[in-house]
C-alpha cells in the first residue's frame, strides 16, 4: 500500500501584524514624545547655570511652572497658590515622595518661589529639584 505524503506549504511571513506592531509603536511614541512637551511652559525663560548637571527625569515627576509674575501652571493649566497645594497634596497621597520640578522665570522674584515651594511643602512634597538652562555656547 503507497501512502501519498502530504507535506504542508512553508509557513510565509506574514507582514500585516508586524506593520501593526511598527504603527503601535510609532504613536506612542509620538504620544509620549507630546506629553514631556506640554509640561514646559514656553513663557519661562530659564536662569543658566555654568555648574548644573542634566538630572535624568522620572515618569512621575511633576513640572510646575511660574512666570514672571508669579503665575503658576502646571500642564498648561493655571493654578492658584490654594489649587497647587490641594494637587500636591493628591498627588502626595498617591506617591509619598513625589518627585517635583520647579521652572522659574529667571526674572520671577524671589517671594514667588518660595510661595511655591512653602505650598509644596505644606502638602507634603519633600523631592524639590529645580530647572535651569545651559549657557550659550556650553555644550549640553
Amino acid at each position: 500500500m503507497k501512502f501519498n505524503k502530504h507535506t504542508a506549504p512553508p509557513a510565509g511571513f506574514q507582514l500585516a501584524p508586524m506593520i501593526d506592531i511598527i504603527f503601535l509603536l510609532l504613536a506612542f511614541f509620538i504620544v509620549t514624545y507630546q506629553m514631556t512637551d506640554d509640561e514646559k511652559d514656553v513663557e519661562v525663560q530659564l536662569p543658566t547655570a555654568e555648574e548644573g548637571q542634566a538630572n535624568p527625569r522620572s515618569h512621575l515627576e511633576k513640572v510646575i511652572n511660574i512666570r514672571e509674575d508669579g503665575t503658576v501652571i502646571i500642564d498648561k493649566k493655571v493654578y492658584t497658590l490654594d489649587e497647587l497645594q490641594v494637587k500636591m497634596a493628591n498627588l502626595v497621597r498617591v506617591n509619598k515622595s513625589q518627585p517635583v520640578r520647579l521652572r522659574g522665570d529667571g526674572r520671577t522674584e524671589y517671594k514667588y518661589i518660595v510661595q511655591v515651594l512653602d505650598r509644596c511643602k505644606k502638602a507634603g512634597v519633600w523631592n524639590v529639584s529645580f530647572a535651569t538652562g545651559v549657557p550659550k555656547g556650553k555644550p549640553h
